[in-house]
């Protein structure tokens, strides 16, 4: 169990995922992101070489997302959007899976499509797995195949359909087997919220409530 005044921002991958956000936003949240020390910024890759650009000296990693957030685009747009990115600077991959080939038994295929980012971009990969969409042998199934395809992360999801919960990452926990690290994202606003979820089982905490967590008193 965490102490109750651990610092949370080692752990935080401090999101700014609003389509609409402007250069001035970006650049706000990559102060945010200096100051308070969190593990990464997380941004569209549009955003990338901007925040690259205003992060150089600091510690923070620059992770982005792809195929986000359908995760349907096709292995070579997928492929060289993380290619891109990582040209512009991103040093971690959130990468959405394709859930019809899952859901198809179209395993092949889907340990392809990440594999191939995995091994040609020589980055960490987060495999975004969206478990509320999936049946339990669906979650066991992909978290099974993306780790046999080289990620260095399970994600619970995009946000997008849900937040994360307790039970979704003491399920990554039990089935990575300490073999992969393992991401909540979505939903979480409180320093309550997230502590419960890092002694859950979560090595890494995606939110844009970052600044708030980190302000909030135990």
């Amino acid at each position: 169990m965490l102490p109750n005044d651990i610092d949370l921002s080692s752990y935080i991958d401090h999101a700014l995922l609003d389509p609409a956000a402007s250069n001035e936003q970006v650049d706000h949240a990559c102060e945010e992101a200096d100051r308070f020390s969190f593990a990464s910024l997380c941004v569209y890759p549009c955003n990338v070489k901007r925040a690259t650009e205003r992060l150089l000296k600091t510690k923070v990693e620059i992770c982005t997302v792809i195929g986000f957030p359908s995760g349907a685009t096709t292995s070579n747009v997928k492929l060289y959007e993380a290619m891109e990115a990582v040209e512009n600077g991103a040093t971690e991959l959130d990468v959405v899976i394709n859930f019809g080939w899952l859901k198809t038994g179209q395993t092949n295929l889907l340990h392809q499509d990440i594999a191939q980012i995995c091994e040609e971009s020589g980055k960490p990969v987060k495999a975004i797995l969206e478990l509320s969409l999936l049946t339990p042998d669906e979650q066991e199934l992909a978290a099974e195949v993306c780790m046999d395809a080289g990620v260095a992360f399970l994600k619970t999801g995009t946000g997008w359909a849900g937040g994360a919960t307790v039970e979704m990452v003491k399920f990554l926990k039990e089935i990575s087997r300490g073999k992969v690290g393992v991401k909540a994202s979505g939903g979480i606003r409180t320093r309550e919220q997230a502590i419960a979820l890092l002694n859950a089982g979560a090595t890494r905490l995606g939110t844009s409530y970052g600044v708030a967590i980190a302000r909030e008193k135990s």
